[in-house]
């Protein structure tokens, strides 16, 4: 069945659930809370009470996500159609199920090889365990200005790609948790010339492509599989997102059986729904969804001119040209629906602005050292904005505490008296949460796996002891969930500078034994794990 006898306005797993909802049927099936009645003696269980009442499994009517043939079809076949894609498919555990299924359907045999972005989500190196693949790291464009990094240039793909043949495919991320991207279309293209896929998470891109102001999508681009979280920036429900196929180098059967695999066999239908009804809004409304959200944001810049000590985080307006003439650039465009601001002065740490934006009842997405990211969507309204920049005027007047930032040279940010102009000209941080190669351009063949490493060959050492021993746990700065070290990777010196400074900031991370980042896990010098063995 194809979308055209499917009518865009309707959403028809999200009527169906109504449907299920509204009905007086007796339920002899689960859930157990049989429409939140289970709670009624308790005075109802409150604001979930319309939830429960559409809380389902799958019966007769409501289809079965692994084996779609009524309803979820027909709102998986709209929704390939809505965002560009030849097939698509929901995802009720969030974009990390969704990197899960794309690489273990690419590396379908332990050992295979897959060139992977170095700065991706936590789920990737997960998926890279769970396939017991071997992956090749590529070293991410660096933006000079900010200091933060986005994704592989092509040329660094293709390189790779000539160095690396037996490789099952290309994983890179974009945008980055700061909106950053930079054109996918090169990185595809040397990847086709290769007959690997590209694979991209676009957990943060859900939106791209919807309006003329927002980035290309990395489907358009010419992406192979694409997973975007649905729930970030359009308007489903937290875990709802999709995944999304292109194109003939996917084995598709594979995914879906993978897909199966890592998801719950009883899937939420309330998320399911939702991710059809926010298909069923941009399929309708268009361009047009996101009118009053960028009218927001565009207030909240508006703002941002009458408050000189915040400075807007933005590409530069001419790229530089390279040698042989042609653009480049790491950072080309921006979501601007990810507003990311940072004290001018450099008197306020990203985490500090964050702390005071939140004394004053405005909850950012994140911070880092320097920025704050300030996330608006199709839901934003100009009451938002009036409240944030009521809260920034009188942050941009209170006397700070904090001490100023450095930056890697060892300069302190340049005094906030001097020319807006002249102190940005001289802003170059290495704030990024991620570990980058210092000399490659990508890394040898590091071999994943679920073999944990025995206790007795490790052992907690302090952060100033840390440097050049091989790491035993994953560091994860959350958000944005981007691991610094992975176990097996070496500690650089310039690592163990990033893991003081995480630590000194109080910067809140997953993984670690110690949740304060005082001491870090590493393997025994001489140990088989240290050397790999």
């Amino acid at each position: 069945m194809g979308t055209e006898k499917l009518e865009k306005g309707k959403a028809p797993l999200f009527e169906a659930l109504q449907q299920y909802k509204n009905g007086r049927q007796a339920s002899f099936h689960v859930p157990g809370h049989k429409k939140g009645r289970a709670y009624a003696s308790f005075g109802g269980a409150g604001f979930l009470d319309q939830v429960m009442e559409a809380d389902v499994t799958e019966i007769t009517g409501t289809d079965d996500l692994h084996h779609p043939e009524g309803v979820i079809r027909d709102a998986q076949l709209l929704a390939a159609d809505c965002f560009g894609a030849e097939e698509s498919y929901f995802l009720v555990g969030g974009s990390t199920s969704g990197n899960l299924a794309m690489i273990l359907t690419v590396c379908s045999h332990p050992g295979d090889l897959l060139l992977v972005q170095r700065n991706v989500h936590k789920s990737v190196l997960n998926g890279l365990m769970l396939a017991g693949a071997k992956a090749v790291f590529l070293e991410p464009q660096v933006d000079e200005s900010s200091g933060l990094a986005t994704a592989p240039s092509a040329e660094t793909v293709a390189a790779a790609l000539a160095a690396y043949p037996e490789a099952k495919g290309v994983l890179v991320t974009m945008p980055n948790y700061y909106g950053m991207g930079t054109d996918l279309a090169p990185l595809a293209e040397a990847c086709h010339r290769h007959d690997v896929p590209l694979l991209v998470d676009e957990a943060h891109g859900a939106h791209y492509g919807q309006h003329p102001r927002l980035p290309r999508s990395a489907l358009a681009s010419g992406a192979d599989v694409v997973v975007q979280s649905t729930h970030k920036m359009l308007a489903a429900l937290t875990m709802g997102a999709m995944l999304h196929v292109q194109g003939p180098r996917v084995n598709r059967g594979l995914l879906r059986q993978r897909l199966a695999m890592v998801q719950s066999s009883s899937p939420s239908y309330p998320v399911m729904g939702s991710l059809d009804l926010a298909r069923r809004q941009l399929h309708v409304q268009g361009a047009a969804a996101f009118t009053a959200g960028l009218a927001a944001v565009e207030s909240l810049k508006r703002g941002l001119q009458e408050l000189p000590r915040f400075g807007l985080l933005q590409p530069r307006a001419q790229q530089q040209q390279d040698a042989a003439g042609a653009a480049s650039a790491a950072y080309a465009t921006q979501d601007p629906f990810k507003v990311v601001i940072y004290d001018r002065t450099g008197v306020l740490s990203g985490y500090e602005l964050q702390h005071r934006l939140e004394a004053w009842g405005c909850i950012p997405e994140m911070s880092d050292d320097r920025y704050v990211v300030l996330l608006y969507s199709l839901g934003s309204t100009e009451e938002d904005t009036r409240h944030l920049l009521k809260a920034l005027s009188h942050i941009s007047v209170e006397k700070a505490d904090a001490q100023p930032l450095h930056f890697s040279s060892g300069a302190p940010v340049q005094h906030a008296s001097l020319p807006v102009d002249s102190r940005e000209e001289n802003v170059h941080v290495e704030f990024s949460t991620w570990n980058i190669f210092d000399q490659a351009a990508f890394s040898e063949p590091i071999a994943f796996s679920l073999i944990p490493v025995e206790l007795d060959e490790t052992e907690a050492i302090s952060l100033d002891a840390c440097a050049d021993r091989v790491a035993a746990e994953m560091v994860i700065p959350y958000p944005p969930g981007i691991p610094i070290l992975y176990p097996g990777e070496r500690i650089t010196e310039s690592v163990a500078l990033k893991l003081k400074r995480l630590a000194h900031s109080g910067a809140k991370c997953q993984g670690v034994r110690d949740p304060k980042l005082g001491t870090i896990l590493v393997r025994k010098r001489g140990s088989h794990a240290e050397s790999g063995k």
